[in-house]
């Protein structure tokens, strides 16, 4: 009989006591996710920005309140260490607002993305046009499969002020995808699949 695989919580529990390899199976687990996470919003810098993420998760991990979704308490810390990065990067006297400014007021970010479909492309240029916290949460949604109650723990707010926010979000990402579309067609098509060309852009995003 097989041995079912132990989950997160699990994993967390023997990382804690000092197994070493459930730490490291936890960071095998979530680097694809963390990777997309950073490479969508932060270009070639993602792999400091993970290896930062998995430091603070190393030393904050006794502290992690019981009843916490491992999979949230980790996007939680790579929320915080993607808005410090920003907060880096303003000259002095300027002011990092993430409900407000987007990956493209904030500065080139390269990216090497192997996607060929024009509505991939559109839809990633369209994300970096919105404000990076709805940005994250649509990529959240989307991508990781989060619930509102899910997203809701990331952000620290009230269910329903996540849900709300979810809404707004795909508001400010039409209204973009309209601006930026070269084709009523290109905009029709990507609109009306957006949940299928998301999932080609999260493959697109993929550490090779």
């Amino acid at each position: 009989m097989l041995t079912p695989m132990p989950d997160d919580q699990q994993l967390l529990e023997s990382w804690r006591r000092g197994d070493e390899d459930a730490g490291e199976q936890l960071f095998e687990h979530y680097y694809e996710g963390l990777a997309r996470f950073f490479r969508s919003k932060a270009g070639d810098g993602a792999a400091d920005l993970i290896q930062r993420t998995f430091l603070i998760l190393l030393e904050t991990k006794s502290r992690m309140r019981e009843g916490t979704s491992f999979h949230c308490y980790l996007y939680g810390i790579a929320r915080n260490v993607l808005y410090e990065h920003y907060r880096g990067k303003r000259r002095d006297g300027e002011r990092f607002q993430p409900d407000e400014n987007s990956v493209e007021d904030l500065g080139p970010t390269p990216t090497t993305l192997m996607a060929q479909a024009q509505e991939t492309r559109l839809l990633l240029q369209a994300l970096r046009h919105i404000p990076l916290e709805s940005q994250l949460i649509l990529e959240l949604y989307y991508w990781e499969q989060m619930t509102a109650k899910e997203i809701a723990d990331v952000l620290e707010v009230p269910e329903g002020t996540a849900r709300t926010r979810i809404r707004r979000a795909k508001q400010l990402l039409e209204a973009q995808l309209a601006a930026l579309a070269d084709t009523p067609q290109l905009l029709q098509s990507t609109v009306t699949d957006l949940d299928s060309w998301a999932q080609h852009l999260r493959t697109a995003l993929k550490p090779r």
